[in-house]
């Protein structure tokens, strides 16, 4: 009776030793991780400050709607610049966004062999390529082509950053969603493509809506491509086919200046473009939650409905 009481004894002893163990071990590999964390977002912080702190004294309406001034004077604005900005973007989404899609599917849905590991690492290579050598590509079959700088030779280069991103990001997420997905909608007779575009596809949404806001916001600023493609323009939207301005196109223009005006606007310039950035993933994250919730309450009134 003694000699089990002490192995209980002995047990809960040996229990707590290493209950306490792990509590400390779990403690210091937190802290590790919110070390990371702070580490991370220091550099981040950093940065948004100073754009903020240096850009927000320019922001005015007539900043944001006017045309560039005179060289140093000091006046006009960025009005073309976010113009610019905002239809190239969605033309290379246009561009970029389906075939990135369309290429994920493949290469998770079908990609299980040579042709597929073929294209996967052919993707994975060019996701690295430097954005100036999309550019110059982009320059020597749109631009020479046609003869002049445009919005569409502007739109191809970005939408060659962009579309790889998307496919890994596409494929990654789909390949997140359980076998048993599939098994179910094709053992109901769904055919495949069926069961990938209703199914799979809504499943991994939340991971490909982050791979194309991500992809977004990379091309949003890329300079160096524009330069070879969009040139620049100091007038408001004028066709597809003749040249525009850009946000980073006009912040890398006005740093180059030596006018402290012209510094200020470069600031003003960077400021708007983040904002832009933000507003664009907080709209499309805030549109997809808020039809999601709507889908739920309609399913559950539904439902309620039949119970009765």
């Amino acid at each position: 009776m003694q000699s089990s009481i002490q192995k209980r004894v002995e047990y809960r002893a040996l229990f707590k030793h290493n209950v306490r163990g792990r509590l400390v071990v779990d403690k210091i590999a937190m802290g590790i991780v919110l070390g990371c964390v702070v580490i991370a977002i220091i550099p981040l912080g950093s940065i948004l400050l100073e754009v903020f702190k240096n850009g927000i004294a320019a922001i005015s309406v007539e900043f944001l709607t006017q045309v560039p001034g005179a060289v140093g004077s000091g006046t006009g604005g960025i009005g073309p610049a976010i113009q610019g900005t905002l239809i190239i973007i969605g033309m290379s989404s246009l561009i970029g966004i389906p075939i990135g899609v369309m290429s994920g599917i493949f290469l998770a849905e079908f990609g299980d062999n040579k042709l597929g590991r073929t294209v996967r690492f052919f993707n994975d290579v060019f996701m690295e390529f430097p954005s100036i050598v999309l550019g110059v590509f982009a320059f020597l079959t749109i631009v020479l082509l046609l003869g002049h700088f445009s919005l569409w030779a502007g739109a191809f280069a970005l939408s060659l950053i962009m579309f790889p991103i998307v496919a890994r990001t596409t494929e990654e997420s789909l390949k997140l969603v359980p076998l048993t997905y599939r098994e179910a909608g094709l053992a109901l007779g769904l055919r495949q493509w069926v069961v990938t575009f209703r199914i799979i596809l809504s499943a991994a949404k939340s991971g490909m809506i982050t791979g194309i806001l991500l992809a977004v916001a990379r091309i949003s600023g890329e300079t160096a491509p524009l330069i070879m493609t969009v040139l620049g323009s100091s007038q408001f939207f004028a066709g597809f086919d003749s040249p525009m301005d850009a946000l980073p196109l006009r912040v890398w223009r006005l740093s180059l200046l030596p006018y402290d005006s012209a510094q200020l606007q470069g600031w003003g310039a960077a400021c708007v473009l983040i904002m832009i950035i933000l507003a664009i993933n907080i709209g499309v994250r805030y549109y997809f939650a808020t039809k999601s919730s709507t889908k739920s309450r309609l399913f559950y009134r539904v439902m309620g409905g039949r119970r009765k």
